[in-house]
């Protein structure tokens, strides 16, 4: 067999070479995969530029009550008068002038609602983001140095977890709501109501959500630390004269960050199922701010002749709490290790 026959043989019999896929390369792969989670990609998508977009979609102020005339057949019922405000005696049903129909002050239900969806994604985002923030630094630090720094902060969580959460936050939004109103208005207290009037009551509705929605990020990131410090590569890291600081940041926090991500993902839907009950017990927003759980306990009272004041609202709060369920668990399913490399 001559040379060149030689290397004809050898390029035959040798095996091709593939580049390596990496992990989030392979766990974006089979995301898109999972058709439920393209689904709830896409509608919060959808969502984020419709709240992006609201003073461009909506076709009325949100806050404005429309005076153009309604139809006869529109007029409240006579048993509904006692429950409504002083001189309201007119609702709107559904019609081309208002394509969701119209509340009880002649506010547009479908402008409200598209700008209602800026307040339910900012709670659920910044929500979501200051858990994973004080989650990770609290867990960090507990899962690292251990001992007893770790014995008294996981004993801290432990008490905090026995406290209700949602009772908890009810407690906090009546005293910022209540006792704040009357402190000094350039004291820290009263800068902090001043902000929360200019944002509409966000800003203690993040507060009280931010202060109990980092317990289970902290516990994760905790075992996760635990279970990952005794590896080689951290045993390789010290060897080299690494300080504790860049074990944590370098080598540490990537190899959690998958299940912190999937985490943050499903718990959204709580904040925002949150947000929405305090908006519906009055702790929420503050009028005329628009919020999905405001607009549904204002049409309460006509669920039976205008079941469409509620059935709008409650749509979109399903539907936006779906579409994060649905990515939350293909993003789990996406970057589980075990299931690297499969279809």
């Amino acid at each position: 067999m001559t040379v060149e026959q030689l290397r004809l043989e050898r390029q035959r019999l040798e095996i091709p070479t593939r580049r390596p896929i990496g992990f989030w390369e392979d766990a974006f792969r089979r995301l898109i995969k999972n058709r439920a989670a393209v689904a709830g990609g896409i509608i919060l998508i959808l969502l984020v530029i419709i709240a992006v977009l609201a003073d461009v979609i909506a076709p009325y102020p949100y806050a404005k009550q429309q005076l153009s005339p309604v139809a006869k057949d529109n007029t409240v019922p006579h048993w509904l008068l006692p429950f409504l405000p002083a001189g309201t005696t007119r609702y709107a049903k559904v019609s081309d002038e208002f394509l969701m129909g119209a509340d009880t002050l002649g506010r547009d239900i479908f402008s409200r609602l598209v700008y209602g969806a800026r307040i339910s994604l900012l709670v659920g985002f910044i929500g979501a983001m200051t858990a994973i923030i004080l989650g990770v630094i609290y867990g960090s630090i507990c899962g690292f140095f251990g001992g007893l720094t770790d014995t008294l902060m996981v004993a801290f969580i432990d008490i905090m977890y026995a406290f209700p959460t949602i009772l908890l936050i009810i407690l906090m939004m009546v005293y910022f709501r209540s006792v704040l109103v009357q402190v000094d208005p350039n004291s820290f207290q009263g800068i902090m109501r001043r902000i929360d009037d200019s944002m509409g009551g966000l800003f203690f509705i993040f507060i009280g959500i931010g202060i109990t929605a980092w317990m289970g990020q902290a516990r994760l990131v905790r075992g996760q630390i635990l279970s990952l410090k005794q590896k080689e590569f951290i045993e390789a890291a010290y060897t080299i004269g690494a300080t504790d600081l860049r074990i944590i940041v370098r080598h540490l926090l990537p190899n959690v960050l998958g299940p912190v991500i999937v985490a943050g993902t499903l718990a959204i839907p709580g904040y925002i199922g949150s947000e929405a009950f305090l908006s519906f017990i009055g702790l929420g927003v503050q009028p005329p701010t628009p919020s999905w759980g405001t607009m549904i306990n204002d049409g309460r009272i006509a669920l039976l002749t205008y079941p469409h004041q509620i059935l709008f609202p409650g749509l979109a709060l399903a539907t936006v709490m779906l579409a994060f369920n649905f990515l939350g668990d293909g993003l789990r399913d996406a970057m589980d290790p075990r299931m690297r490399g499969t279809k």
